[in-house]
């Protein structure tokens, strides 16, 4: 039989595959990527186990679990269990603190599946402890820049074109604007932290000391950045990406027009999907209405309407271009003039999108 383990750096480096033992709502709270959640007991019976505990102590609920867990209900949790292993003959199971619920489930796949299948030590906390350590060593041992630029210039995209970056944007799935909203959920706060820092970890071990970032607020969407790296981003270095106008308007267009009606569409068909993206790009729009002011809004509103009209009749993105180049003009670029003047002390460079990629690849290198 393969031991226990607690290299917690080997599992994630490994994308070792991992069964999870924990109740349903403890999962949903925060998860690692790629984990499977095989419960030994659901949100009920935990709560049930859980006052038991409390009340009469372990052996007490101990006892209740097993009454509750038992037969049929039993030998099919146990069935789920043994076709993981079988499946993952490499992996481990863990439970919240690698107690009592993995050792159950350790013990049951033992005599009732003949199968010896290993435990990780510490379980789930000692596993997001690590992760969580595995961020703050990094800002403290590692070199960050910044990668700042109007909206629309590519940031995201020069991000893609880099081996040492990391796209916060992405962990969190979305793009960051008001309008960044994608057509597929967020992930729960927690597992964006864990995939982060697995990121984090995987870059370190390929020999990365220097991590490019894009500029971004407290928050993305839902989900906020660790606290100590969004201290760290008012004070790492920066580069500024430049772009035409209309190049920024095209790559806006295509982002938050057409690939985004596209995302929609996949996921519910054409009639609801367009419907679907159609109310969505119009709530982005209002969600900035108080900044925007009462007259700008009522102005871009009804330029979008006829725009999306015209896609849903005609199959048509031109109109769009209108209130995205007004948006860009009046609202999002006076905010960014501003943000760079604030942060010019920390520019090193300022150009285009392949001068700018040969600078940070210069610049990890020194």
């Amino acid at each position: 039989m393969r031991d226990n383990t607690s290299d917690y750096r080997q599992l994630f480096l490994n994308d070792t595959p991992m069964m999870d033992a924990r109740a349903p709502v403890e999962f949903d709270k925060g998860a690692f990527p790629g984990v499977i959640n095989l419960p030994l007991m659901n949100d009920s019976e935990r709560q049930k186990v859980g006052t038991c505990y409390k009340q009469q102590g372990q052996e007490a609920a101990i006892g209740l679990g097993q009454q509750l867990v038992s037969g049929a209900l039993k030998a099919a949790r146990i069935e789920a269990w043994a076709a993981f292993a079988k499946a993952n003959p490499e992996g481990y199971l863990y439970c919240f603190r690698g107690g009592l619920r993995s050792q159950i489930v350790q013990q049951w796949l033992k005599s009732e599946a003949g199968i010896d299948y290993p435990r990780v030590i510490g379980g789930y906390k000692a596993m997001r402890s690590f992760l969580l350590d595995t961020t703050e060593q990094a800002l403290t041992q590692c070199d960050f820049i910044l990668v700042g630029g109007m909206t629309g210039t590519g940031k995201t995209e020069v991000i893609a074109q880099l081996s040492h970056s990391l796209d916060l944007e992405g962990h969190a799935n979305h793009r960051g604007s008001s309008f960044g909203k994608r057509a597929t959920v967020q992930p729960a706060q927690i597992n964006f932290e864990n995939a982060l820092a697995i990121d984090i970890l995987k870059k370190r071990a390929a020999g990365q000391q220097q991590f490019v970032l894009e500029d971004e607020g407290r928050i993305i969407g839902k989900c906020s950045l660790p606290l100590e790296l969004h201290q760290g981003m008012q004070q790492f270095p920066m580069v500024w990406l430049e772009d035409s106008l209309a190049g920024r308007v095209e790559r806006i267009l295509k982002d938050y027009v057409i690939d985004l009606c596209a995302e929609f569409v996949t996921l519910h068909g054409e009639e609801a999907g367009f419907t679907a993206f159609a109310e969505r790009l119009q709530q982005s729009l209002a969600n900035i209405l108080k900044r925007l002011g009462g007259e700008r809004y009522q102005r871009l509103a009804a330029i979008m309407d006829q725009a999306l009209l015209e896609q849903q009749s005609q199959g048509e993105v031109g109109l769009h271009r209108a209130w995205i180049e007004a948006l860009l003009v009046e609202y999002y670029d006076p905010m960014y003039a501003f943000q760079r003047e604030s942060k010019a002390g920390r520019i090193e460079f300022v150009g285009e999108q392949a001068a700018l990629l040969e600078f940070l690849r210069q610049r990890a290198v020194r």
